[in-house]
């Protein structure tokens, strides 16, 4: 049964074949024709033969189309149906490459809003300027994620049963289009397009009744990290995707240089943002070691600077020794790759110096270069 099922379909391939070949041949003839209606004739009968021309040509390019989709071809200039290996998915694939790129960069900098001030012995959230700032480049990332969304549902694809030697019938049906989007990466494109760092930073965060700089630095880090792994992943598909489509991702050679040496860098940024969160979690871990000895006369909330003018604060400070306890040179607390942070002042320095040399210490450790250099902010 399935040598004549084989059979079968073997005459219907071999006089596909023959269709094509007919169609090539006679493209070639009509060339021909071209060429010998260079000779002088008369206009009327040149005229006559460009026409015959034109109308063939058409009338090829049509059979061509019908062999390609499944649907009829004209429905995509009435529909926003987009190519998935067209000119216009390609460029927006690129665009939003660097749009994600843009996103996984700015993340990072949400752990550089802590600040720790030595003199007061407090946290603080971070200034307005560099929040707002933070924000509205956030949003506007956020933005490519939806439109992201909006293309993909309007995206064809190609049938996964009519795969024939590398190339199917595509499917330009915007409910088919729909529903296979949301069954494939529909709810990860969703997770990275919410706009969760805004919402912790202006409305969670502000109204949480306790003070306790430690639950909010851990609410912090874990929700932007969740939010950043989903947006790191959808680079790789993206440009898996470029490289399909183009065969590079970037058209110049340095522009592919200048590609790899942005992703080592956004690697060291990341790691060094962690470092620098972690390092003033391990400061605040410190002063509540400090402050658990000093009981009844401390409170876990003495640490925000929101409570600096309280006046049980103000007199546990007076005589308070936690200064001197928690400095990275006294023996008191381990605070371990996390000491360079608090000895010279990096959680309590301005936002670019904290920012570069926590960019360094990614790089230095990435690099394994440099590790026995001590250098300051």
């Amino acid at each position: 049964m399935w040598k004549v099922q084989a059979f079968d379909n073997s005459i219907i391939l071999f006089s596909l074949l023959c269709r094509v070949q007919d169609d090539v041949e006679g493209e070639t003839g009509f060339k021909n024709t071209v060429d010998r209606a260079q000779m002088p004739e008369p206009s009327s009968k040149k005229a006559g033969k460009t026409i015959n021309i034109d109308e063939r040509a058409k009338s090829l390019k049509a059979e061509v189309l019908r062999r390609v989709f499944s649907e009829d071809y004209e429905k995509l200039k009435k529909i926003m149906i987009f190519d998935p290996i067209g000119k216009n998915i390609r460029q927006w694939s690129k665009i939003f490459l660097v749009a994600c790129l843009v996103s996984v960069f700015v993340d990072p900098l949400f752990f550089y809003f802590p600040t720790i001030s030595t003199e007061e012995v407090c946290i603080d959230n971070g200034s307005r300027t560099l929040q707002t700032t933070l924000t509205v480049i956030r949003t506007l990332a956020d933005a490519f994620y939806v439109i992201q969304i909006l293309v993909r549902f309007r995206t064809a694809y190609i049938a996964p049963s009519s795969r024939v030697f590398g190339r199917g019938e595509f499917v330009i049906d915007p409910s088919k289009i729909a529903t296979r989007y949301l069954h494939r990466g529909f709810w990860l494109d969703l997770i990275a397009a919410l706009p969760l760092p805004q919402v912790l930073i202006w409305v969670v965060i502000p109204n949480l009744n306790f003070s306790e700089f430690g639950i909010r630095n851990n609410i912090l880090q874990i929700l932007i990290l969740l939010q950043y792994l989903p947006r790191v992943f959808l680079v790789f598909p993206l440009t898996s995707k470029i490289v399909e489509a183009t065969g590079v991702v970037t058209e110049k050679a340095w522009t592919g240089a200048a590609y790899n040496l942005l992703v080592f860098m956004l690697a060291s940024h990341v790691s060094g943002a962690c470092w620098y969160l972690l390092s003033v979690d391990r400061q605040e871990a410190c002063w509540r070691s400090a402050c658990s000895l000093e009981k009844p006369h401390c409170e876990q909330g003495f640490f925000d600077c929101r409570w600096i003018e309280d006046l049980h604060r103000v007199n546990w400070f007076k005589s308070s020794n936690v200064s001197n306890i928690c400095d990275p040179n006294n023996t008191f607390y381990p605070f371990g790759i996390y000491a360079d942070a608090a000895s010279n002042n990096v959680i309590g320095s301005p936002f670019f110096k904290k920012y570069f040399y926590c960019l360094w210490w990614g790089l230095q450790n990435l690099t394994s270069l440099g590790q026995n250099l001590s250098t300051s902010t």
